[in-house]
């Protein structure tokens, strides 16, 4: 593709445009290894430095990756499909293994997760949404899923110190039968949940949990778990890296909606 040096459009965003278009119409197929610097700069008649902004605003996007010393490659994207309305399936009956685990295993990738508990003073907006008086205190399980050894997701859910003390909420460990079905053992069953997604950069705790690369933007899916008499009993924080993820909401009755 010829380059311009006249416009607005620099000429390291027009070769980066140029790659970009052969990677999405498959020119460029997944793992693919893309020209050398020397073949970029040679076939754009461009300097290695303008070849290098191109590439490293791809490496940016999530599109390719650098692999020393071999070059640059066309990134596998295999993302996970989350979909917020399965929050109160019943959880597999494996008792090693949570559902994000079973589900995946069946699959046939290899999922894994990391857990932390920790009591804490939780973030103003986790604490306005369980409605804890000041410096009332939280629980948090601070979760990192991974998939095939990438980190996917995070998964923070805070508890209301008071209500989940001596439970197996406080363990590290995987509950089998999920921190749902405790909290209904402790008389505070959720009937219904409020679900809020924001879409922003990511900061930098979370960019360094899901070893992100500059430029990637995240889905921040907040729920909130009440129950029968609106009391929130749950705050989940999921953080959900835009280059990994598809967020699916499946509705029913669309057939009696008003036109």
């Amino acid at each position: 593709m010829p380059v311009t040096r006249q416009g607005r459009t620099s000429v390291w965003s027009q070769i980066a445009e140029d790659l970009r278009a052969k990677i999405t119409d498959g020119t460029l197929p997944t793992d693919a290894r893309l020209p050398s610097e020397a073949e970029l700069t040679a076939e754009y008649g461009v300097a290695r430095a303008t070849v290098r902004q191109a590439l490293t605003a791809l490496v940016n996007e999530g599109l390719i990756v650098p692999r020393a010393p071999r070059g640059y490659f066309v990134r596998h994207r295999q993302p996970l499909y989350y979909r917020p309305q399965t929050e109160f399936r019943p959880q597999p009956r494996t008792p090693e293994m949570d559902r994000f685990m079973a589900d995946h295993s069946a699959e046939g990738r290899e999922p894994r997760q990391s857990i932390d508990v920790s009591i804490v003073s939780p973030p103003a907006e986790v604490a306005t949404r369980l409605r804890l008086e000041d410096g009332e205190l939280a629980v948090v399980r601070r979760r990192v899923r991974y998939l095939d050894g990438e980190p996917y997701n995070t998964n923070d859910s805070y508890f209301p110190l008071a209500l989940v003390q001596d439970t197996e909420i406080m363990r590290p460990l995987d509950i089998a039968r999920g921190a749902n079905e405790v909290l209904a053992e402790q008389g505070h069953k959720q009937v219904r949940a409020l679900d809020e997604i924001y879409v922003r950069m990511p900061t930098p705790d979370e960019a360094r949990r899901l070893d992100l690369g500059p430029g990637t933007p995240v889905a921040c899916h907040v729920c909130t778990g009440l129950t029968v008499d609106g009391k929130p009993v749950r705050v989940v924080l999921n953080i959900l890296p835009g280059d990994r993820h598809v967020i699916v909401f499946e509705r029913e009755g669309m057939e009696s909606a008003p036109e």
